[in-house]
């Protein structure tokens, strides 16, 4: 990836130091953990990339049981949490 754009981010003191020791520990460059950290938070899919995966999972015919099955499958046997109560 070219870094061909510029912007100046001022931090206070103790964050700069935090973020420096965090960037150090990760072995990269304080620009690095904040490009990274701004694609994480401002760059993940758009709401319609989201609606679209949710469409497709929506569609997909999978084999399922009705909700009650499903439920009493998903929860574990209280027997195996608390043996002999």
């Amino acid at each position: 990836m070219a870094l061909t754009k510029k912007t100046m981010v001022l931090f206070p003191p103790a964050l700069h130091r935090r973020l420096k020791k965090i960037a150090k520990e990760r072995h990269t460059s304080l620009g690095e953990l904040v490009r990274s950290a701004c694609e994480r938070e401002y760059c993940g899919p758009t709401r319609e990339e989201r609606i679209a995966a949710a469409r497709a999972l929506a569609s997909m015919n999978l084999p399922v049981s009705d909700w009650e099955t499903m439920e009493r499958e998903s929860m574990p046997d209280p027997e195996w949490l608390a043996p002999g109560s």
